[in-house]
């Protein structure tokens, strides 16, 4: 373990070591998980999950399948051994010691979100533009500095016929998106993503000055 981290770069390291500090609310689940081994010579990525908030955590939710939890445990006291999964994305940290002319660096910070809107909010056309406006005001609220951004947000309708013809239709957004991180310090990026997987879940920001609790596993 030792002779395979001689072998790291101290910039990346430094990376690796920002991430550990991110303080991420207590709704979203973080865990490691194998990074891409073809995008960059180094690379670290995490996986999320964004579920109901428990009674003890409960706030109520702006819009989305939370609103639609919150409503549903309104009446029920008992806890649930199984919270709904309102969100799910990755979050993937590349590294090339030798820069990118694409990147514009050496750092390329690649995402994925997806979550399931209601039928209000998946059907209007401006569903893109605004999760394209919570990832760029999730950056600039945690004054995360980044160049060299881009991303895809699709609307994806499912549809049930048949002997599962009484499914709802559900409507999810997807947002794929890349940036730049200013520099190898990349705490405020990682926080200001897991901010928006919760927007993206339906979960109301938190109020000022408040920080949510670390709840990740980083190996």
């Amino acid at each position: 373990m030792v002779n395979a981290l001689a072998q790291v770069p101290s910039e990346f390291l430094f990376a690796l070591g920002s991430l550990r500090k991110a303080q991420c609310r207590s709704e979203l689940r973080l865990d490691e998980i194998p990074a891409p081994a073809r995008l960059a010579p180094y690379a670290v990525a995490l996986g999320a999950e964004v579920f109901s908030p428990t009674a003890a955590t409960r706030q109520v939710p702006v819009h989305g399948p939370a609103a639609k939890a919150f409503a549903a445990n309104q009446g029920n006291t008992a806890s649930s051994e199984e919270d709904d999964e309102l969100a799910t994305g990755r979050f993937i940290l590349l590294y090339d010691p030798d820069g990118s002319a694409v990147w514009e660096g050496e750092f390329r910070i690649v995402t994925y979100i997806r979550a399931q809107m209601d039928a209000e909010m998946g059907n209007d056309s401006m569903l893109g533009s605004v999760a394209w406006t919570w990832l760029v005001d999730a950056l600039e609220n945690h004054a995360a500095p980044y160049r060299a951004a881009g991303g895809t947000a699709t609307r994806i309708l499912s549809e049930s016929f048949g002997t599962l013809a009484e499914r709802p239709d559900t409507i999810d957004i997807e947002l794929r998106a890349s940036w730049t991180p200013a520099s190898r310090d990349v705490q405020a990026h990682l926080e200001a993503w897991s901010d928006m997987v919760c927007t993206f879940a339906g979960l109301p920001p938190l109020p000022p000055g408040v920080t949510g609790l670390p709840n990740r596993r980083l190996n």
